[in-house]
């Protein structure tokens, strides 16, 4: 049962998400073997506040 997690930033609407999962759920029954419906993904997303790159925060960005 293959698990995976995707951190992602806030602001992705349903549809892209929806093509993520079914995606990344693609290629793992693909490279793995595991039928599709044995592979979880998780999809963990965050504020732009609560994420930062190179001291700044997402949010400040311009």
């Amino acid at each position: 049962m293959p698990i995976v997690h995707i951190d992602l930033i806030e602001g992705r609407s349903q549809e892209q998400l929806k093509n993520l999962v079914k995606d990344v759920t693609d290629a793992v029954s693909k490279n793995t073997g595991a039928p599709e419906e044995h592979v979880h993904v998780i999809l963990s997303e965050m504020a732009k506040n609560r994420y930062s790159v190179g001291g700044v925060l997402k949010s400040d960005e311009k």
